[in-house]
C-alpha cells in the first residue's frame, strides 16, 4: 500500500494502483449502484479522447512543454488502446456533478505520464492531475464532450444490429406475402389479410425509428469542450479554446462541433433527454412487435398458431414437451429496463438548476446502459428468433375463410344494409355458402 494525502486527511491506496486519493474518496463516498466505470469502455476511451485533444491544444497555445504533452498524449494513447482499463474503479452513477469521473482519468493519465517520464506512481510529478493533465479543462466540459463521444461510438454496434433486423424483416415480409389470414381489430376477427403485409408493417416502423434514433444520436456531436464550467471559458487561454474543438475532430475522427451557446450547454441537457426518448420510442415499438409475435404464435392447439417461432429452450419445468417465446420475452423485458433508463434521464433533465446541470453524468450513463442493452436484445431478437419464423399455412387459410373475412367481402358486393338484412335472416353458414 501507498498513502496519499489531502486537505481532508490521508488514504491508504494499493501501492501499483493508478488511481489516487480523489478517485478512493469517490469511491467511499459517493458511490451506490455498483456500475463501475471500468465497464463502461467506450466512455473511458472518450474520456482519453478529450483528454488527448486537451493536451495537443495546450501544446499548441503554450500551457503544456512539449515533454509533459507528449507524456499526456502516450498516456491517452494507452487507455484508448484499451489498456489499464480495470483502474476505473468509481461509481458511474456516483454524485458530485461527475468529479470523481473526471479525478479517476486524471490520476490515471497522471500516473501513466510520469512512469513515461521515469517518475513514480503516486508521487504526481513532474506531471500533476490538475495542473497538468486539467489544464484548461472542468469537470463540466470534459465530461459533457465525453459522454457524448461515447454515446455515438456506443451506438455504432446498436445502429448494426437494427439494420439487421429492418433487412429481415423485409424478407419474412417478401416470404410470406402469399400467405392469406386473418387480420384483427380491438382483438375481434377482422377482414383478410396476407401475412407479408403485417411484417412490411413491422420492417417500416423498425426503420423509422431507427432513423429517427440515428439523427438524435449524431446531433450529440455538437459539445462544449473549452467552455470550463458554466460556459464562459474561464480559466482557459484564447487560443487554447480556438483549437481544441479542431484537436478533438483528428483524435477522435468525428465531425465534433462547439455548441453555439455555451453556458446553454451547461444548464441544459435536452439533447440527451431526446436521444433517450427515442430510445424509448424505439423500446416501445419492439415490445409492440415482440408481442404481436407471442400472440400470432400462440397455441400450439389452443391459440392462434398462424406462426411457429423457433424452439431455443424448454419452456416449462412443469409441461412435458411445452415450448415458450422465450426470445420475444426477453425482447420486451429489455425494452422495460430501456423506458426505466429514459425515466431516469427525463428526471435528469427536470431537477438539472440554475448554471449547471449535475446529474447530466447519470443521464448519460442510463442512455449508455440502454443501448447496451438494446444492442444485445436485438441481437438476440433477430438471429434466435426473427430469422426462422416460420408460417402455418394451413391454419392462417383456415382463420381466413372463418365468418367476418366473408361477410367483409359479401359487403363490397351487396352493400352493407343488404348483408346486414342477411345476417338478420339467415345464419352464418348459409351466408358463407353465397359466396361459394
Amino acid at each position: 500500500m501507498r498513502t496519499e494525502r489531502d486537505y481532508f486527511g490521508k488514504v491508504d491506496i494499493p501501492k501499483n494502483a493508478l488511481y489516487g486519493i480523489q478517485t478512493m474518496r469517490t469511491v467511499q463516498n459517493l458511490s451506490f449502484s455498483g456500475q463501475l466505470l471500468k465497464n463502461y469502455p467506450e466512455y473511458i476511451e472518450s474520456l482519453a479522447m478529450v483528454k488527448k485533444a486537451a493536451a495537443l491544444a495546450n501544446l499548441e497555445s503554450g500551457d503544456l512543454s512539449p515533454s509533459m504533452s507528449n507524456a499526456i498524449v502516450d498516456a491517452c494513447n494507452q487507455l484508448i488502446q484499451g489498456n489499464y482499463h480495470d483502474h476505473f474503479i468509481v461509481d458511474i452513477l456516483h454524485g458530485g456533478g461527475g468529479i470523481g469521473t473526471n479525478m479517476n482519468v486524471n490520476e490515471v493519465l497522471t500516473n501513466l505520464a510520469n512512469e513515461y517520464l521515469g517518475g513514480t506512481i503516486g508521487e504526481y510529478k513532474p506531471v500533476h492531475p490538475i495542473d497538468h493533465v486539467n489544464a484548461s479543462q472542468s469537470t463540466s466540459d470534459v465530461c459533457h464532450t465525453s459522454i457524448r463521444l461515447a454515446i455515438v461510438r456506443c451506438f455504432e454496434q446498436l445502429d448494426h444490429e437494427l439494420t439487421e433486423m429492418y433487412y429481415v424483416l423485409e424478407r419474412k415480409s417478401h416470404q410470406f406475402m402469399n400467405v392469406t389470414t386473418i387480420s384483427r381489430t380491438c382483438l375481434q376477427d377482422a377482414m383478410r389479410i396476407q401475412l407479408g403485409e403485417v411484417f412490411s408493417g413491422y420492417a417500416s416502423v423498425v426503420k423509422r425509428r431507427h432513423h429517427s434514433l440515428k439523427d438524435s444520436v449524431n446531433s450529440l456531436l455538437t459539445v462544449n469542450l473549452g467552455a470550463t464550467v458554466i460556459g464562459n471559458g474561464v480559466g482557459a487561454s484564447e487560443r487554447y479554446k480556438e483549437v481544441v474543438i479542431e484537436k478533438l475532430q483528428d483524435v477522435t475522427n468525428m465531425k465534433v462541433t462547439k455548441r453555439n451557446n455555451l453556458y446553454d450547454a451547461a444548464q441544459n441537457i435536452d439533447d440527451l433527454a431526446q436521444t433517450s426518448k427515442q430510445l424509448s420510442l424505439l423500446a416501445t415499438t419492439l415490445i409492440k412487435v415482440a408481442k404481436d409475435l407471442r400472440l400470432l404464435s400462440s397455441g400450439p392447439e389452443a391459440g392462434f398458431s398462424e406462426i411457429s417461432l423457433p424452439s431455443v429452450q424448454a419452456g416449462s419445468s412443469f409441461f412435458p414437451g411445452k415450448v415458450n417465446p422465450v426470445i420475444p420475452e426477453t425482447m420486451i423485458q429489455s425494452c422495460f429496463q430501456v423506458l426505466g433508463c429514459d425515466r431516469v434521464v427525463q428526471a435528469a433533465l427536470e431537477h438539472g438548476e440554475l448554471d449547471l446541470n449535475i446529474f447530466e453524468g447519470m443521464a448519460g450513463a442510463n442512455i449508455l446502459n440502454g443501448i447496451n442493452m438494446l444492442k444485445n436484445s436485438t441481437n438476440s431478437f433477430t438471429e434466435r428468433c426473427l430469422k426462422d419464423i416460420a408460417s402455418n399455412n394451413e391454419r392462417c387459410i383456415e382463420l381466413s375463410n372463418t365468418f367476418i373475412p366473408v361477410i367483409t367481402e359479401l359487403k363490397e358486393q351487396l352493400g352493407y344494409s343488404a348483408v346486414s338484412k342477411l345476417m338478420k335472416e339467415h345464419d352464418r353458414e348459409y351466408i358463407k355458402n353465397l359466396l361459394k
